[in-house]
Parts: C-alpha cells; structure tokens; sequence
C-alpha cells in the first residue's frame, strides 16, 4: 500500500470515532456521562496495567521474574525531569487552547482536558511505533490499521464522556506517527527491538497515569512525563 496510508486510516477512524461519541453523549445524563467517565479510566487503567505487567514480568520455572524495574523508575525520573523543565505540559495545554479557538468551541470548558487526555492515550505505545516504521520502510499498515480501530472505540467513548476535544486529538497523532513514518522511510529500521519494548513498557506506564486522571480530582500531568519513553527507547539502544 502507499507509504502513510496507515496514519490517514488512523487519523479518519479517530474522527469518525469521536463523532459516533459525540451523537451518543447527547443521549446522555450528566450523571451517565460521569459514570461513563469513570469506567472509561478504569478500562485504560487496566489497559496499562497488562502492557505493563506484559513487559515486566516473566514466567520461569522459579516462579515470576520483574524484569528493567531499574530501567524503568530511572526512565520516568529522569523523564519527568526534563518535562518539568521544558513544561510540556503547558505546551500541550496551549495547543489544545490554540485548537479550541480555531475550533470555535471556546464555550467548552472541558476541551483542553478532553484534548490532553485523549492525545496521551492515542499517541503513547508500542503499536504507534512500530506501525509507523513497518509503513514507512514496507508500507505494511497491517498495525496502524488495528490500531486505528482500537482507537475509534476508545476516542467514542472518550467523547461520549468527556466531549469533543478528544476528537482533535486525530491532530497530535498524524503528526507524531506521519514522522516517524517519514523518518523510518528515509532512515529504515532505526529502533532495535529492545528499544521498541522498552518504549512499549514505559508507554503502558504512562497509559496508566492517563486513567488515574480520569477517575481522580488531582491530575499527574502525563505530557510532562512523555520523554520517558524517549530515554526508555535509547536505554534499549545500548
């Protein structure tokens, strides 16, 4: 198929996703779309969980092993650190107001949030990756197209609860997976594979955060822990 394919698949199932969630929120209560809220991050809490656990744990005939704890806490330290420092959070947060605007959608008071939210669960993963650079050196979109159908129940339901910012987040992942496409087609394989689970370990990491923030008041600001997988991915570099 044509090189990027698999990022337009995606990005077209995100939008018609979060428009199905759109028409269902308006047949909701306000104490139904709550309800809806909390279970949504309750089934992403438990979707990083077992990415998670997946990646950390391993069966040996002693019994469960943990594996890259190490790699893992200095990860999303140091990660966190760097995010702090370049305020990644409040990057986010201003593009998702910039969108609002341009949107017209300045009555919605719960944009930006929804936005953030449904950006960080999208974007952060393995499948996001790996997809993106099978398409760009093959133009296999065999990934990016499961992905993208997972990601139009989850962005439905997200808006259903949370409201259409979560529909813009189609924005943030064309233009993360279309460059890593870009870059995997000039540049070829560039992750070893180690890289690739160590992203996808940290990655759930962050997921998790992701539902904590929807069934709690007080926020882990998740875009600021995002260089995380970055140091994760060199750590498998070496």
């Amino acid at each position: 198929m044509v090189i990027g394919t698999g990022t337009v698949f995606n990005v077209v199932c995100i939008v018609l996703g979060g428009l199905c969630g759109l028409f269902c929120k308006k047949l909701l209560t306000p104490a139904a779309q709550k309800t809806l809220m909390a279970v949504t991050g309750v089934a992403i809490l438990f979707f990083g969980i077992g990415g998670t656990l997946e990646k950390m744990l391993q069966i040996t005939p002693s019994g469960l092993r943990m594996n890259g704890a190490a790699m893992m806490i200095i990860s999303l330290a140091l990660g966190t650190v760097i995010g702090e420092i370049l305020k990644l959070e409040q990057k986010i947060n201003d593009f998702g107001t910039w969108i609002q605007k341009k949107s017209r959608s300045d009555g919605d008071s719960s944009f930006v949030r929804a936005f953030a939210c449904a950006s960080c669960t999208v974007c952060i993963g393995a499948m996001a990756v790996i997809g993106s650079i099978q398409d760009g050196i093959s133009g296999d979109c065999s990934i990016l197209l499961v992905k993208g159908i997972l990601d139009a129940i989850i962005i439905s339901i997200m808006t259903a609860s949370q409201g259409k910012g979560c529909i813009f987040s189609a924005v943030p992942v064309a233009i993360f997976q279309g460059s890593i496409t870009a870059a995997a087609y000039f540049a070829g394989s560039f992750l070893p594979q180690e890289a690739i689970a160590n992203l996808s370990y940290v990655g759930s990491v962050l997921i998790f955060c992701v539902g904590l923030n929807l069934i709690r008041e007080e926020q882990i600001p998740v875009a600021n822990t995002l260089p995380s997988v970055v140091i994760a991915a060199l750590w498998g570099c070496f």
